[in-house]
């Protein structure tokens, strides 16, 4: 018993003696956990990002002012007014989530639907095939002000009452169907005479045939997925560029981690000793590493195609680019990750949490969309964030090569800042020894 009491109290002195490492068995849970509770609520205080939307007015009625008004004061959502192209082309290129087209004579065929099923004008939805659930929340906010202002024109004492006559005139020609909606209607039609003082108007009495009475949605919908490709929006390319961004990452970890274990074991001293220069074994270490890295991303999606039906929609030498751009990324981060680890025990620690935070921050787990607004611009500093996004603009968006230059220029800086900072630390190292 005093074996296994002497071994347990060696393993928790070594695992205590080991700050770094218990530093992060302690702020990881907690950072991971307060990240996610603050995205998804909070303690209530939070204020989510608002959802990017285009509404196209094709209609000019003082129905549909109103309902782009309130559109436009609700929190959730951020409402620019654009033209049809411009609103298809922002959504095509992932700038915003969807884009609403309110149809032209929409206003008036909305009143004239409101109490039976036929001849609804239409609204168009544009999405991005990415953000299905964002189309069911906009869909949704619109039905509200839809319904809002569209009852609440029908039933305001002092508009002209046609869109009243012509829903009692459908009603009156089959009362058998609906008494109860017919004498409300009549009731309403009573009282606004009474209040306004003023002589039945001499509307048009448009003929609505309705087999189907009662309070109804006064439009119907149209949903359109936008992307620059031929091919359907297939869920597997972003789930794939997240997680071969993550565990290719994981893997340059574990060539950092492999020089320190190097330098445990005295054989990165032999190597140094050898003729060679301490620049020629980095970039010798970073090369197949890189190496490596593309070689890797090629097979996952190289099994994505064949089996998930993947494609590569845009470009193949911008889906080239931006994998041999991140590949150099994963090489200079697994330098960087030698020449700033202690000990391997330590460094991995370390490297996986920084490594879970980029992945995170880079939208391979939560889409970017609903972070706050701050949050969104501040993980383009992340290089997991343009690797994302490039491999997503080259697979399901169909982008052409131009759209992957900004992701290819943004991986290469990144990769010049680690492996100067890695190269740095490494000389440093070397004149102490």
């Amino acid at each position: 018993m005093s074996a296994l009491t002497a071994l347990v109290r060696k393993d928790l002195i070594l695992y205590l003696s080991n700050r770094r490492a218990l530093l992060i068995s302690l702020l990881m849970p907690i950072v991971l956990g307060a990240f996610f509770g603050y995205l998804f609520g909070g303690s209530g205080a939070v204020s989510n990002g608002k959802i990017d939307i285009a509404l196209v007015q094709l209609d000019d009625s003082g129905t549909s002012r109103k309902i782009a008004a309130g559109l436009k004061s609700d929190s959730t959502l951020n409402v620019q007014e654009l033209p049809l192209a411009a609103a298809q082309d922002r959504v095509r290129h992932g700038k915003l989530s969807v884009a609403v087209v309110l149809p032209a004579g929409f206003g008036a065929a909305a009143k004239n639907a409101f109490f039976g099923g036929r001849n609804k004008p239409e609204i168009t939805f544009y999405y991005d095939p990415s953000q299905q659930a964002v189309l069911a929340m906009v869909k949704g906010m619109l039905t509200q002000y839809v319904m809002q202002d569209v009852s609440a024109e029908m039933f305001d004492i002092k508009a002209v009452d046609s869109y009243l006559n012509t829903s009692i005139d459908a009603l009156q020609r089959n009362a058998t169907q609906n008494p109860e909606l017919l004498k409300m209607l009549s009731s309403i039609k009573e009282y606004q005479s009474r209040a306004a003082k003023k002589e039945e108007g001499g509307a048009d009495q448009q003929a609505a045939q309705s087999e189907q009475v009662g309070l109804s949605v006064p439009y119907s919908t149209s949903d359109q997925a936008l992307t620059s490709g031929l091919q359907k929006y297939n869920g597997y390319a972003h789930a794939f560029a997240g997680m071969s961004v993550q565990f290719i990452l994981f893997m340059g970890i574990d060539a950092g981690i492999a020089v320190l274990l190097w330098r445990r074991m005295g054989l990165w001293n032999r190597l140094l000793a050898a003729p060679i220069t301490l620049n020629t074994v980095l970039l010798a270490r970073a090369l197949s590493s890189a190496i490596i890295a593309f070689a890797i991303l090629c097979v996952i999606f190289l099994f994505a195609m064949l089996v998930l039906k993947v494609q590569i929609a845009g470009s193949l030498p911008g889906f080239i680019g931006v994998g041999i751009c991140f590949a150099l990324v994963t090489a200079s981060f697994g330098l960087l990750v030698a020449a700033f680890g202690k000990t391997p025990e330590a460094a991995r620690g370390l490297a996986m949490f920084a490594t879970l935070i980029m992945v995170m921050l880079g939208g391979a787990w939560v889409p970017t969309f609903l972070f706050p607004q701050w949050l969104q611009t501040a993980t383009l500093v992340v290089p997991t964030r343009w690797a994302v996004d490039g491999l997503d603009a080259m697979t399901w968006r169909g982008l052409g090569f131009e759209a992957a230059l900004p992701a290819m220029a943004a991986l290469l800086g990144f990769t010049a800042l680690f492996g100067a900072l890695a190269v740095w630390r490494f000389r440093r190292d070397a004149l102490k020894e």
